[in-house]
Order: structure tokens, then C-alpha cells, then sequence
């Protein structure tokens, strides 16, 4: 038996992921679409595909997503995955990344970045004061 993909319930699963809401979401389609109707677009087992790809274009995710994505076949794996793991004690290596340090990073290059600014700004008024020099003599 093969299992149908239902795109209307893909593009509300990746919406949700997203953290978008459907008035949101709304608003980005455009001025003919509202809360209730992405609400009923949601409830749809296909989706015009012309529709599908202004979507795709608004929340950034490829037409194929809302196509092909299976939540059953994802979680099956998932579980199965999980059980091999569990079955032949392999450890699941958890990677912590520390959100402050990425932060600090991502602060460091901005930092690093303004003085590359910086530098370029003077280098052009040392520029400019040269060449209003030259024009006075």
C-alpha cells in the first residue's frame, strides 16, 4: 500500500518549523490570502504546483520538500535508527555547541570587520587630503 504524501500538511509542518505563523505566511502570498485560507490550503492533499512554488520562494524551502517529504517514512527511520542504536549499544555522540561562544564568535568578526572598515575609510580621506592638497598648490 502506498502512502500519499499530503502537501497541504508538509507546508504547515515546515511553516511550524519555521516559526511562521499563517497570518504571517498569509501576508507574504499577498493581499488575497488570509489566515482561513492558508488554514484550508493546509488541509489539502495537493497543492497547485504554481502555488507550491510561490510558497517554496516565501518560506524559502524547495518545491520537492512540500512534494516528497513522508512524516511516517522520516520517523520509521528515525526509529529504526534509534532501535540499531539502542540493540547494539553504539553511543549517540551528542555535539554541545555553546550558543554564547558562537555569539561571542560571530561578535569577534563583526568587530574584526568594522576595523577593516575603519581602515578603508581612512585610507580615503588620507586619499582625498592628498588630492585637495594637490589641487590648492
Amino acid at each position: 500500500m502506498e502512502q500519499k504524501i499530503h502537501q497541504g500538511r508538509n507546508i504547515k509542518r515546515f511553516r511550524e518549523m519555521l516559526g511562521i505563523k499563517q497570518e504571517a505566511l498569509a501576508f507574504d502570498l499577498g493581499e488575497d490570502w488570509n489566515q482561513k485560507k492558508i488554514s484550508l490550503l493546509e488541509q489539502k492533499d495537493v497543492v497547485e504546483e504554481a502555488l507550491l512554488q510561490k510558497i517554496s520562494e516565501v518560506l524559502h524551502i524547495p518545491v520537492e520538500a512540500f512534494q516528497n517529504f513522508d512524516e511516517e517514512a522520516a520517523i520509521n527511520l528515525i526509529s529504526c535508527n534509534f532501535s540499531d542504536n539502542a540493540m547494539f549499544n553504539n553511543k549517540v555522540e551528542i555535539q554541545n555547541i555553546n550558543p554564547i561562544e558562537k555569539w561571542i564568535e560571530a561578535l569577534e568578526e563583526i568587530k574584526r570587520l568594522n576595523a577593516e572598515l575603519i581602515r578603508a575609510k581612512d585610507e580615503q580621506i588620507r586619499l582625498m587630503e592628498k588630492l585637495i592638497e594637490n589641487n590648492k598648490a
